[in-house]
């Protein structure tokens, strides 16, 4: 990390604002008395979306296991699993109706840190106004953060250069100074131009959100490890100018023994047991994609076409009647005279991915995923469609980890695209190049023990910056 313990006890405010000083309850001063003897007293606080309120909750519990305080946030809030993509903003402006119960929340318990989600920039006044520091905490890789950049090539503050055509997206940017081929390629580019750059209903852009939690954050942790973009890391901390630290990967622990109730899931896992070692490619798209239908058709008849075994685990679009319409006409009959299964709905993801049948996940390149994925030393086959996932695939694919399915310039992709790209993994001597490379990382990223030692750097950190804070709360009472 760049930074220190002398940068953060300079940047912070010593004292609650006047109009805040006066809502510190008693219950708030036994607070801190009580937590003088304890280590940490951190509230986190998640963005609501799958992909980021999971990482954030790995966090908690790893920071948890690394004996530190926490308090929950209240319950209640719904994700944007449950809404249309171009209507995500109308949550995130409700969302941003959270401040003044966070506050209160913050004002009542006084902790230590917040830690806070990138797309919430309000957060960070709570901390500035009552005094408590705030880490800013990003979901994505190191190679995504990178790629956006600094808070003034986000804002196009001080005359700097904000990016505002698809050609500057389609490329790795100027800071960049390593071969990378982390960039949009052109169909992508135009929803991140409008999508993360254009204002939208909360009256910020996205892109201005990010900035202006890294700004006011006294420091930046990314979901990354030096073993994993090393060099997109080190980079990214020189270029912010603050200490940036790597937390790990926050890899799920791996399930140590089946505990599947549901008939379906039983009779799926019994089909498993029955499939050759390493020999089923694992298909699921994430919570966030929602498909059209002839997106969902092409994937079906491209692993139809690929004669492979297959378990593909499909959430019913929202366009699909029931679960039967949500495949192509006799798809369901043809599967069952094959080594192939659909199963509509939820999945023990996890489950399937320790199951030694498994050898590869055709998936959309979602962060997390890819993480999950990786520990097993699955081949990867990526088909990313939105927000980050085609920055992730770019950076798995040029670290010999995974194989993207081909695309038109528009995006499209054909049965035969996915069915190319299964055989290439699965069958095709790319796939025996891939082996080594993933069987290294999968060690890597299946060490429970350095990723304990990420967040034992993290906690060595929050610990370092707590000391003044306290002494101050104790003078203020």
């Amino acid at each position: 990390m760049v930074g220190g313990p002398d940068w953060l006890r300079r940047s912070m405010p010593n004292v609650c604002s006047q109009r805040r000083r006066k809502k510190y309850s008693e219950k708030g001063k036994r607070n801190n008395m009580e937590r003088e003897t304890s280590r940490i007293h951190a509230v986190l606080l998640p963005y609501p979306a799958f992909g980021h309120m999971i990482p954030f909750h790995q966090l908690a519990i790893a920071l948890a296991n690394a004996v530190l305080d926490s308090n929950p946030l209240p319950e209640g809030a719904e994700a944007t699993l449950d809404i249309p993509m171009d209507q995500s903003q109308n949550l995130t402006k409700a969302f941003d109706l959270l401040r003044k119960p966070v506050e209160e929340f913050v004002v009542e318990h006084s902790p230590d840190w917040l830690i806070v989600d990138f797309i919430t920039p309000w957060a960070t006044d709570v901390g500035s106004d009552c005094g408590v520091p705030v880490l800013g905490f990003s979901p994505f890789s190191a190679a995504t953060s990178l790629f956006f950049g600094p808070p003034e090539y986000l804002t196009g503050d001080g005359q700097k250069r904000v990016r505002s055509s698809l050609e500057s997206l389609t490329s790795p940017p100027e800071w960049v100074t390593f071969p990378s081929s982390v960039a949009y390629r052109g169909f992508e580019a135009a929803g991140t131009l409008f999508g993360f750059f254009g204002e939208d209903a909360t009256g910020m852009s996205p892109a201005k959100r990010i900035a202006k939690t890294i700004s006011m954050s006294q420091a930046v942790a990314l979901r990354t490890s030096k073993e994993l973009g090393g060099e997109y890391l080190s980079t990214y901390a020189k270029l912010i100018g603050k200490p940036v630290i790597p937390i790990g990967l926050l890899p799920p622990e791996k399930p140590k023994e089946r505990q599947i109730t549901d008939k379906s899931w039983i009779e799926t896992f019994e089909w498993l047991d029955q499939q050759e070692p390493k020999s089923v490619v694992f298909v699921g798209v994430g919570s966030e994609c929602k498909l059209s239908r002839e997106q969902v058709y092409e994937i079906a008849y491209g692993l139809e076409e690929s004669e492979l075994p297959y378990l593909w685990a499909l959430r019913k679009p929202n366009w699909a009647k029931d679960d039967f319409d949500a495949l192509p006409p006799g798809f369901s009959k043809r599967t069952l005279e094959h080594k192939q299964k659909v199963c509509i709905g939820w999945a023990p993801q996890m489950e399937i991915l320790a199951h030694p049948s498994i050898g590869g996940s055709l998936f959309h390149a979602g962060w997390g995923s890819a993480i999950e994925t990786l520990q097993f030393g699955h081949y990867l086959l990526v088909l990313p469609f939105i927000i980050d996932q085609g920055l992730n695939a770019r950076f798995l694919v040029e670290n010999g980890l995974a194989i993207e399915v081909e695309r038109g310039d528009d995006g499209s992709f054909k049965r035969s695209d996915i069915a190319t790209a299964l055989r290439r993994a699965m069958v095709g001597k790319e796939g025996d190049g891939m082996r080594a490379r993933l069987r290294d990382i999968a060690a890597v990223v299946g060490d429970r023990e350095i990723h304990e030692g990420y967040i034992a750097g993290l906690v060595e950190f929050l610990e370092s910056g707590i000391g003044n804070q306290r002494k101050n709360r104790s003078s203020r009472h």
